[in-house]
């Protein structure tokens, strides 16, 4: 059911009836040619190059409009920028009839409506580039105001920051703030720079399910769904590191995928039920290996996203220039809260948690205890990149033991601004070996670990057709996106976060 319209929205209603009634499409079919943006113009008309812009076609939002009777300026919007125009009344309307001026531009034409117009460049006598505009024509009627955002010397100084308003009508929040359009931007040359790093070194993007009978490669409570054709339960996709190591086994060397996961866990600032992961394997290669690509990766997508290997967040500079720094999981613990519990059992991280005030349950394994000790009390402190390196072999069902340290494996954590960013591996590829870990996930599973993994017959049947030595990875790229944009949190890097139904 419709809600209410407020008093603007049935005027805009009145104008659109006006604007049929003089003839006018208020939405045009016809293609609208468009020869230059206003970043175009803006950056680059001067007296040397205005033959080139003699000619100007260009469409847009009107964004304000300053009235001096027989001429009016405006502000037009698109996709690049903003860009001032100059519309005169005898210009416009040449003959006897000015309705075109009269009526639709002074009129009926409002703010946020969108206009094609033709005409030329100039620069005013207060030295600002603009549009002479010789016709115009109307594209869109807008039936809903847009927000008031406060200007002056047109800068804004009072953007909107009603969070409700900005996540749930992101449409608007893009039209009326400029700088969260930039944010998306930015994300858009994130991602296409980690794509030419991986695709100049020979990686092969892919696609895998998103509905999937086993929900595995993580450790994370699913989304369940239904298969009416097939009469069998789904998952939504939690990872698709399972099926990239397929591929391994199939053959392919190195391949990647940017998945879009599903996890049916809590929101807060750096976790949303609907995110995007990296993954890629690569045969042949160690963890060790990982971590100096992971360097260079990132160095080069941090310097194409922001022209500097430095991004500040809450005003804290973090500089993504490799090395990286490298600490175990154990050293890490023992140094922020002076605890060694590198020979601990369980009973003896319980004591341990219960000395550092941290709550657990009786669901919980080792490798959670020790999880949740990492968590709460260590990784806040890693504000520059560090891996973190050498985890027990609980925390990790997927992971190669390691070469040299009994107990462990050859797996590492990237962390940033005191958040996960990666989680890597030496992957585990012994078919036996993997089973053993399934079966160990299922005990936790019956303690009542929701998150606990299943046993995915399918892959351990792929692994016994043998898969080579491979490095993995996954990044959490909205986390990745936070830090190099400079947002606080993941909602403001989604397009459309996942909000409750509105009332």
């Amino acid at each position: 059911m419709q809600a209410t319209l407020s008093e603007q929205e049935l005027v805009r209603r009145e104008k659109l009836r006006d604007i049929l009634e003089l003839g006018i499409d208020p939405y045009p079919a016809p293609l609208y040619e468009i020869t230059h943006t206003a970043k175009d113009i803006k950056e680059n008309y001067s007296e040397a190059t205005s033959a080139k812009y003699q000619d100007i076609s260009i469409a847009g939002r009107i964004m304000s409009v300053r009235d001096m009777g027989k001429a009016n300026f405006a502000v037009l919007q698109d996709s690049t920028g903003r860009i001032q125009v100059y519309i005169k009344r005898d210009e416009i309307c040449p003959g006897e009839d000015k309705t075109l001026y009269d009526n639709l531009w002074k009129k009926l034409l409002d703010l946020g409506d969108i206009i094609g117009i033709k005409g030329y460049g100039f620069i005013t006598k207060t030295g600002e580039t603009s549009i002479h505009v010789k016709e115009f024509t109307l594209l869109t009627k807008a039936l809903h105001p847009l927000p008031i955002i406060k200007e002056k010397d047109g800068e804004q100084f009072d953007a909107v920051t009603d969070l409700e308003f900005k996540y749930r009508q992101r449409y608007a929040d893009l039209i009326v703030n400029p700088g969260v359009r930039d944010v998306f931007i930015r994300i858009t040359k994130m991602k296409n720079a980690i794509r030419q790093f991986l695709n100049e070194r020979g990686a092969l993007e892919v696609d895998t399910p998103v509905l999937q009978s086993i929900p595995g490669g993580a450790i994370a409570k699913p989304f369940i769904t239904h298969h009416n054709a097939l009469d069998m339960p789904l998952y939504l996709r939690i990872a698709n590191e399972l099926y990239l190591k397929r591929l391994i086994v199939g053959g392919f060397e190195w391949v990647y995928e940017f998945s879009r996961n599903f996890r049916n866990e809590g929101m807060d600032r750096t976790h949303n039920p609907e995110f995007t992961i990296l993954e890629f394997y690569v045969a042949y290669k160690d963890y060790l290996w990982m971590m100096e690509t992971t360097e260079q990766m990132l160095e080069q997508t941090a310097i194409a996203t922001n022209d500097t290997t430095i991004a500040v967040v809450d005003g804290v500079e973090i500089d993504f220039k490799a090395p990286y720094k490298r600490i175990s999981i154990y050293d890490a613990i023992r140094e922020h809260t002076g605890i060694d519990i590198s020979q601990m059992d369980e009973d003896g991280l319980r004591i341990a948690c219960r000395q550092l005030h941290i709550d657990v349950d009786a669901s919980m394994g080792k490798g959670k205890l020790i999880d949740e000790i990492f968590g709460g009390k260590c990784e806040k402190h890693f504000i520059q990149p560090t891996f973190i390196i050498d985890y027990p072999v609980e925390m990790s069902p997927l992971t190669k033991k390691h070469r040299s340290k009994e107990g462990l494996v050859e797996r590492f954590e990237l962390i940033v601004n005191g958040k996960e960013i990666a989680n890597a591996y030496s992957e585990l590829n012994d078919p036996i070996d993997q089973r053993g870990r399934f079966e160990e996930q299922v005990k936790l599973m019956e303690r009542g670990d929701e998150e606990a993994m299943f046993i995915d017959y399918d892959f351990l049947r792929a692994l016994e057709y043998g898969m080579p030595p491979t490095a993995g990875i996954g990044f959490g790229i909205e986390r990745l996106a936070m830090l190099l944009t400079g947002q606080v949190s993941i909602q403001d890097v989604l397009f459309f976060p996942q909000m409750r139904a509105e009332k």
